[in-house]
């Protein structure tokens, strides 16, 4: 005798959010292992036939505190608050290089996904955060460096180094802010891809990477810390260096602006999220 047929049929209806932020970590906790996939796919694909690999992490940031140390430290005679030249760059270069690097990746995620995102569903949200994660291993590398360079010239850590951490959340969430609504302009807007180089090296010159934060009038470096990379390249060097004061009111302004433009990237990379699919 023949089993009788199944007649409930299980349907998943997939919605736009309902809110105008809404995580669902619930969902992107069950889609981690597809995150750790795009995570350790991008790690390979950015050294794959490479010769000196991982060490590109490590020569990027590394020449450029180089240059930065002949030019700005030695013949401009910019100051370094008390630090040697080579320190007081690289530890400013190595939040940076992360911010730069990681918000060109975000930046293209949606797209360089587009034929994944067309046919088959899972939270977008986990293209940019991919490229945010897989940043981190580069910096992981250049940090080793950094710690190299404050034992050679003499440097110690200090309890500020503390709240290292906090500053690194800083740097993640910045990232991942401007991340998200570039990735879903670029979707969207194809021009895109060509500002961002612009808009990364404007930005670069108008974070206190060259130079101090110190060089800022008084009366304008609340509005100088609306930059939120001001307040974190800021934070790492006294963080790690202990030199200079600490960030403060000028946090607070980077602090806000970090919350600012991450709410705002969620909120309009859910609302194209929708539509990603019929424009990508």
């Amino acid at each position: 005798m023949l089993p009788a047929p199944c007649t409930h049929i299980e349907t998943t209806r997939i919605s736009p959010p309902a809110r105008a932020v809404d995580l669902n970590l619930t969902e992107l906790w069950a889609y981690r292992e597809l995150l750790y996939f795009f995570v350790w796919r991008d790690i390979k694909v950015r050294y794959k036939q490479t010769v000196i690999g991982a060490g590109w992490a490590v020569i990027q940031p590394f020449f450029t505190m180089i240059v930065f140390s002949l030019f700005f430290g030695m013949l401009a005679k910019m100051p370094s608050e008390g630090l040697p030249y080579p320190i007081f760059y690289y530890s400013a270069l190595l939040p940076w290089m992360y911010f730069a690097n990681a918000l060109s990746q975000a930046t293209s995620a949606v797209v360089g996904h587009q034929n994944m995102i067309t046919k088959v569903y899972f939270p977008r949200l986990i293209l940019p955060l991919a490229a945010v994660v897989a940043g981190l291993v580069d910096f992981g590398i250049a940090f080793v460096i950094l710690i190299a360079m404050m034992v050679y010239y003499g440097i110690g850590l200090t309890p500020a180094f503390m709240l290292l951490p906090l500053f690194l959340l800083l740097t993640i969430a910045t990232v991942l802010g401007v991340g998200l609504w570039l990735s879903a302009l670029n979707a969207i807007y194809r021009d895109v891809r060509y500002v961002v180089p612009f808009l990364i090296q404007f930005w670069m010159f108008a974070s206190p990477v060259a130079y101090p934060s110190s060089l800022v009038p008084e009366k304008w470096r609340w509005l100088y810390g609306l930059n939120p990379m001001a307040g974190v390249i800021e934070g790492f060097r006294w963080s790690l260096t202990g030199q200079g004061q600490p960030p403060g009111l000028f946090l607070f302004a980077s602090l806000a602006a970090v919350v600012g433009v991450l709410i705002g990237g969620l909120i309009y990379f859910q609302k194209m999220e929708g539509t990603i699919a019929d424009v990508v």
